[in-house]
């Protein structure tokens, strides 16, 4: 009888050992993003980690910290670069400071709309690819949010209505522009809004309808300007050392599971921007299609703007205009 019971009891230990193996190789990794469980982006995040789940086999799970909790936005690049997490996500336009190519997708009136948007980013994304690859860290994907506009608490008609506002910015280019326009501008992250418009510490923005219904704009301005200023992006990052630890499988699992989450997510954005501006709408904010005065200013600004960023862009602003 032993000598029969003797293989099936080696098979269950060796299936008991290969499980014990599997769950001893699983790896959970923390991932810090700056906007709100509501927000579309944070949404599609939780996709992706959900299918970078099913995709691993549970080798690899992803705890998603949504609204700046576990790390602020200006720290979440460095975070991730620094092997604090291995993954990340932030908006794109913050790193223009390190290199203007990363801020080419926030100058205003170059790419206004979502052909032009991804087209612009199949330029960029090599440079991209080079300049992140440099600090150790990976780009995974990126998603546009909605075409931005104008928020205020006043109506405005012209470039000259928007000086002295205290106006809300979140990246350099946001801040060049609203010196070029003659406001003032602060910086501000998006969990911090409601209360800046609330206390007075600002009186206009740029963002998307996402933001701004997400945000319930209509608790404290009153106007929108739907003028399609620019399509800019977020990127989710990883540690490369961190990436390179995962067996191959799994490296091609997260590649997979953010192939479809950049797909989805740029689907999930041009459905955004309807549906957002009308939750506007509907909570008793003015909705404006910009005057013509307002616009050729807002689009002078623009074309200043890109003519400087080509002189401090160099080789690498040249590479992607051209591909563009």
């Amino acid at each position: 009888m032993r000598n029969i019971l003797r293989p099936w009891i080696q098979a269950s230990a060796l299936t008991a050992a290969l499980a014990a193996a599997s769950v001893a190789s699983a790896e959970t990794w923390d991932m810090p993003t700056p906007y709100p469980d509501a927000t579309f982006h944070t949404v599609n995040i939780n996709e992706f980690a959900k299918d970078v789940a099913a995709r691993s086999n549970g080798k690899l799970s992803i705890t998603v910290h949504s609204a700046g909790s576990l790390f602020k936005h200006p720290e979440i690049k460095n975070a991730v670069r620094n092997g604090q997490v291995p993954m990340g996500e932030f908006f794109l336009s913050l790193l223009t400071n390190e290199n203007p190519a990363f801020g080419i997708d926030s100058q205003p009136f170059l790419a206004t709309n979502y052909e032009d948007a991804k087209r612009l980013w199949a330029a960029q994304k090599p440079v991209v690819d080079k300049l992140l690859d440099a600090q150790g860290l990976i780009a995974l994907y990126a998603v546009p949010w909605p075409p931005q506009g104008l928020y205020t608490k006043r109506e405005v008609n012209s470039l000259a209505d928007l000086k002295g506002m205290k106006f809300r910015t979140n990246n350099a280019v946001l801040e060049k522009l609203a010196q070029k326009a003659g406001a003032a501008p602060t910086q501000i992250e998006v969990p911090d809004i409601p209360q800046a418009f609330a206390t007075g510490r600002v009186e206009a923005m740029i963002t998307s309808p996402s933001t701004g219904a997400n945000s319930k704009a209509w608790d404290y301005l009153s106007h929108f300007y739907d003028t399609q200023a620019w399509v800019p992006k977020n990127i989710v990052v990883v540690n490369k050392r961190a990436f390179q630890r995962l067996d191959a499988a799994t490296q091609q699992a997260v590649r997979d599971a953010a192939a479809a989450a950049e797909a989805r997510g740029w689907e999930m954005s041009q459905k955004e921007t309807a549906a957002k501006i009308a939750v506007l709408k509907e909570n008793g904010i003015t909705v404006h299609t910009p005057s013509k005065e307002l616009m050729d200013g807002l689009k002078a600004l623009g074309t200043e703007m890109i003519t400087e960023w080509k002189a401090s862009a160099g080789a690498d602003g040249e590479s992607i205009l051209a591909n563009y």
